[in-house]
């Protein structure tokens, strides 16, 4: 689907992805859904709100993932 969006979770990457990392995966699934890289002004705030929602399920969704043979892997 969106080529340009990677994995935000260990061991994909070293350390916890950023708020920068999730903020920026979510405005490509965004613009890739909608089909604009940048909204026109009367769609701007709906296209923001879609990003910010996104950020937001997003960053649940890694804190609450369990990656089993994380603590393994991190040890070796």
């Amino acid at each position: 689907m969106c080529r340009s969006i990677k994995t935000l979770r260990p061991p994909a990457i070293p350390e916890e992805a950023t708020e920068e990392e999730i903020r920026a995966a979510a405005l490509q699934y965004v613009r890739k859904i909608s089909g604009f890289r940048a909204p026109a002004a009367h769609n701007r705030e709906v296209f923001d709100r879609a990003v910010e929602a996104v950020a937001a399920a997003t960053a649940e969704l890694l804190d609450h993932l369990e990656v089993r043979g994380a603590a393994a892997q991190r040890a070796g």
